[in-house]
């Protein structure tokens, strides 16, 4: 080996331009604005609570854990908790703020507006078990930024519709009263659109272009699809994420969904394929988790083959869970999977940043090895 080479050890995000982290959490906040600026305007009260708890909460959990492992430790030496507290504040770090800042916010996108009546003060409680949740399980327990390997926003999220999800309530703006608060569960994918397991394809409700302008019952962050383009449009220009994680989840997403909308249209021709696909890519959260947290620089993989392997095994997750899974949503949970098969992706034995015939082939393989048993599947079930 030669003796000038020199390995750096470093904790991710590995930013592969002049950049800093801090500037990096900012434009991703920026990035996150015309979705928040939306959520004020359809549900303010909602919005700003759920944004003050979820970030007041976060920063202190950081902070009290920058403060734990930050203490003095045991030398035989007395010290007081003065001493111990200025050596702590000493390590406290601007990317302290800003990283929690940036969990905080997605996870309030993802959060329900509301819960069902008698249990609204459940609304505060679930938003602060699934924060400290998240934040200390998903990223803390892990040694803290750079060394986890799920998403906190994730993780908190799950756990909070795992203990409160039954009184989950979701709001929809922009009707004839103003604001509607409509049953619990019922979102765009919660309809009849779809029901494989009786065989029944009924046209929805909801038109394409109300899912596009969040015209629909969800969640405040993820309804409105023009936000979150203008978003992502913002942070490709600043080299904030890796486009090949969007293009390649959303991309892949789309063309299950229009074979499986072939199908469909065999068993009733009244639902057209390109309408079956467009619905389901513009209903729940597929476009606000390959945005905002598919590309986590950090839970997500390093190279750029590995990025693409990984946003085609999140649509194949997502497309899974959609249609055979017991939940309509499946989205959170494709990328907690993702998350835990990213070091595998990464592993050096196998993984490069450079695309070759190798590399390419392993997304290819999964697209068509799910593909054939989706098909299959279908199949069975429907025709």
């Amino acid at each position: 080996m030669d003796s000038k080479v020199q390995f750096i050890k470093e904790s991710a995000p590995h930013i592969r331009r002049k950049d800093s982290l801090n500037r990096m959490m900012m434009d991703v906040v920026i990035g996150l604005l015309p979705v928040v600026i939306f959520a004020f305007i359809a549900a303010p009260l909602a919005a700003l609570r759920n944004l003050l708890v979820s970030i007041a909460t976060m920063e202190l959990a950081e902070f009290i854990f920058v403060l734990i492992m930050n203490r003095i430790p045991y030398d035989g030496k007395k010290y007081t908790f003065k001493d111990h507290w200025k050596n702590a504040i000493s390590k406290y770090r601007l990317s302290n703020v800003t990283v929690p800042l940036v969990s905080a916010i997605i996870y309030a996108l993802i959060m329900p507006s509301y819960m069902e009546a008698g249990y609204e003060y459940l609304m505060y409680v679930a938003l602060i078990v699934g924060a400290v949740f998240g934040l200390a399980i998903g990223k803390l327990v892990f040694g803290g930024t750079g060394n986890n390997i799920f998403n906190p926003a994730a993780v908190g999220m799950v756990f909070a519709k795992a203990c409160f999800g039954s009184h989950y309530v979701y709001f929809q703006p922009f009707v004839s009263d103003g604001g509607q608060i409509v049953s619990a569960g019922a979102t765009s994918l919660g309809s009849d659109f779809v029901d494989i397991a009786s065989k029944s394809f009924l046209t929805d409700n909801y038109s394409l272009m109300d899912l596009l302008l969040g015209r629909i019952p969800g969640l405040m962050g993820e309804i409105c699809k023009v936000a979150i383009i203008v978003g992502f449009i913002y942070m490709f220009i600043r080299h904030t994420i890796d486009w090949r994680i969007s293009a390649s989840y959303v991309g892949t997403f789309f063309i299950m969904m229009l074979i499986a909308g072939l199908i469909v249209h065999g068993a009733d021709n009244s639902i057209s394929p390109f309408y079956f696909a467009t619905y389901h890519l513009l209903s729940g959260g597929v476009l606000f988790a390959a945005v905002y947290m598919a590309t986590d620089p950090v839970t997500s993989p390093i190279t750029r083959p590995g990025r693409v392997l990984y946003g085609v095994i999140l649509a194949v997750c997502t497309t899974f869970i959609r249609l055979f899974g017991s939940l309509p949503e499946g989205v959170v949970y494709s990328i907690l999977i993702g998350n835990m098969l990213t070091s595998v992706i990464d592993y050096p034995k196998w993984s490069s940043n450079k695309f070759s015939w190798k590399n390419i082939l392993w997304p290819v393989g999964v697209f068509v090895f799910f593909t054939l048993i989706l098909v299959w599947s279908l199949c069975v079930e429907v025709l």
